[in-house]
């Protein structure tokens, strides 16, 4: 049998050959940020992408006592660097990476980077024609909120998606940071990265990834917006088939404090329903999908529940964290610890992580972000870059060297 190429191995049964992860060799550096740029970077590092994290300087950063991890959660697999982006050799430093790594995450507000002299097309593309810079902002950019500060219920208030959430007669209410922050937001901007590797592998050419939350929000309403034109969501809010309203897809309170989902929309659920509570279809005094039977079934539904038991949550129970899509011929990385060898395609690849993707230490400033600098560029502290006021910065020579070959 021929050597097989590097990007193969064998995983399980040796007849099986499976590939390694879709985005290995994919390097990433990541500005420091909170939820959606970070969540778009873990996602790619999930896929076998190194994400080299850039922190602000700090004093500890890179020393023998490094300082605590950030308010970032979303740093698995990661590593850090610490840069003073206000120098003129930490902004060195950060073009001389740029000019050798695939994707570049901002998840600053609209001119953070251009003050920092990091325009992505007059400098960044420039320095690098393949790299591809992602962008991230919760308004958009072209907007009348494009200056202004916001969290993700601002945005998806702006998007229309806020309005739509809530319980009858009551005021509209957010989902945690769920939608804005995560589906119309993270999510959306590493599908931008995907699309547009995919398109660099037709041209040759990177290029600028705009994503907002207010956008991607919006998007991901798209079939409750269109169902509000037809019967389904036409009603006000609360009094829905999908938002509450309906007595048989809701939430009930168990006997034990906790709380069961019912999603019995389709006759044979709703049959299975009816019989694990014990209650005939006699008893529900009309046609279920008539709303005038709503108030009575959903009684008889509270009063059932209460009487029996709930589940435990999904930790507990021994659900286990995965990758968020299966490839079967080339997993993510396995969440899970476990054996690496037989493991199926669905559980990702290797061995996994501490905390079984439940649980997150967070990321310190500073590290192993310098081995990350010795396999990307070759460098060492000393040598290539110096240690100042606890930011890393290019040296003077290596700078001067830097600039010429722009020349």
């Amino acid at each position: 049998m021929a050597a097989l190429p590097s990007r193969y191995y064998f995983i399980g049964d040796l007849d099986k050959m499976v590939q390694s992860p879709p985005l290995q060799g994919m390097r990433v550096l990541e500005f420091a940020g909170l939820a959606p740029g970070p969540f778009a970077g873990m996602l790619l590092a999930d896929y076998g992408a190194t994400v080299l994290r850039v922190d602000r300087a700090h004093p500890a950063a890179h020393t023998a006592t490094p300082p605590p991890p950030t308010a970032d959660q979303l740093t698995r697999r990661k590593t850090s660097i610490t840069v003073n982006t206000k120098t003129a050799d930490g902004v060195a430093l950060i073009k001389k990476l740029v000019s050798n790594v695939d994707i570049v995450i901002d998840p600053f507000r609209p001119g953070v980077l251009e003050k920092m002299g990091l325009d992505p097309t007059t400098v960044l593309l420039s320095l690098n024609p393949r790299v591809i810079v992602a962008r991230m902002t919760g308004f958009r950019r072209d907007g009348k909120y494009k200056d202004m500060a916001g969290h993700d219920i601002n945005y998806i208030a702006v998007s229309g998606v806020l309005s739509m959430l809530g319980r009858k007669g009551e005021k509209p209410y957010a989902p945690g940071n769920l939608i804005g922050d995560f589906a119309g937001g993270g999510a959306v901007c590493f599908m931008g990265i995907l699309l547009a590797l995919v398109q660099r592998e037709r041209t040759g050419l990177g290029q600028v990834v705009e994503a907002n939350m207010v956008d991607g929000s919006a998007f991901m309403a798209s079939m409750p917006r269109f169902a509000a034109k037809t019967p389904t969501w036409a009603a006000e809010r609360g009094t829905n088939m999908l938002d509450g309203g309906c007595p048989y897809y809701d939430t009930y309170e168990t006997k034990d404090g906790k709380f069961m989902a019912v999603g019995a929309l389709e006759p044979q659920f709703f049959a299975a329903l009816l019989e694990g509570l014990g209650i005939s279809e006699a008893e529900i005094d009309g046609n279920r999908l008539d709303k005038g039977t709503w108030l009575h079934q959903r009684f008889l539904y509270t009063q059932k529940f209460r009487s029996g038991l709930g589940r435990s949550d999904l930790e507990s129970s021994g659900f286990d964290q995965r990758p968020i899509v299966t490839l079967r011929n080339s997993p993510g990385l396995a969440l899970a610890d476990g054996e690496a060898e037989g493991r199926p395609a669905a559980e990702g690849q290797g061995i996994g992580i501490e905390g079984n993707g439940w649980e997150s230490k967070g990321l310190r400033p500073g590290h192993d972000g310098e081995d990350v600098l010795s396999q990307w560029m070759g460098w060492n502290r000393g040598r290539h870059y110096d240690l100042k006021n606890g930011g890393l910065e290019l040296v003077e020579l290596v700078q001067k060297r830097f600039s010429q070959a722009k020349l």
